[in-house]
């Protein structure tokens, strides 16, 4: 959904993007950096409750934008790298654990409902993109699904800030649901488009066994 608006933000960012650069700085640092904010705004300002949600999300957002721009820094610049992209991925991982995770240490003394709801999107929500990366691994295109990452993101965000600001709490532990619930539908279309793939082409599908590749890690 947000995702469709990535080449519009490409383009805001080119002018910040473009002056970082001149600085001499490395995407890989606003990557970094990025995730370093998200992870202290998540754990300093949510545990609190309140009116500290509100505040919370208005530092994360800063931090998630500032983590935007790394990739239009790698592209203008010619930094685009594997490490990069690694170090992306993971780190965002790293950004949804402590949102998530903060959200539910905040409630898990007085609503058990919603630190219940921000663990399912926790838990649920890191099998989005490691579905992807396991049907690309064996060579499957798997970006379908109706909620990535930026939409659980800007939709958990906004019931945390709003609710910071008086609005009921119901609100935000049934967004949280609905969201896992999102990410839940999402991770099986991901898994569909290979079930697919395998319907479509058997060959492809005993390729691999044939060629004796451990295509399902112990882990």
């Amino acid at each position: 959904m947000f995702g469709r608006l990535r080449p519009l933000m490409a383009a805001l960012w080119q002018a910040p993007a473009r002056a970082l650069l001149g600085l001499g700085v490395h995407p890989n640092v606003m990557t970094i950096l990025g995730t370093a904010g998200v992870v202290f705004g998540a754990l300093f300002f949510l545990p609190k409750g309140g009116i500290w949600l509100f505040w919370g999300v208005i530092f994360i957002t800063v931090f998630v934008v500032t983590d935007m721009l790394d990739g239009t820094m790698a592209r203008l610049g010619g930094k685009s790298s594997r490490l990069g992209a690694f170090l992306d991925s993971t780190l965002d991982r790293v950004a949804d654990a402590a949102i998530f995770g903060a959200l539910a240490w905040s409630f898990i003394d007085n609503d058990r409902a919603t630190a219940l709801a921000a663990l399912a999107c926790l838990a649920i929500g890191s099998l989005v993109p490691y579905a992807r990366a396991r049907a690309e691994s064996i060579g499957v295109d798997a970006k379908v699904g109706i909620a990535e990452r930026s939409d659980r993101l800007v939709i958990g965000l906004t019931a945390t800030g709003i609710v910071g600001l008086g609005v009921p709490l119901p609100v935000l532990t049934w967004t949280l649901w609905v969201l896992a619930a999102m990410a839940a539908i999402t991770v099986a279309q991901r898994i569909n488009a290979v079930v697919q793939r395998a319907r479509r082409d058997p060959a492809w599908n005993a390729s691999s066994l044939e060629a004796g590749r451990q295509l399902y890690p112990h882990e």
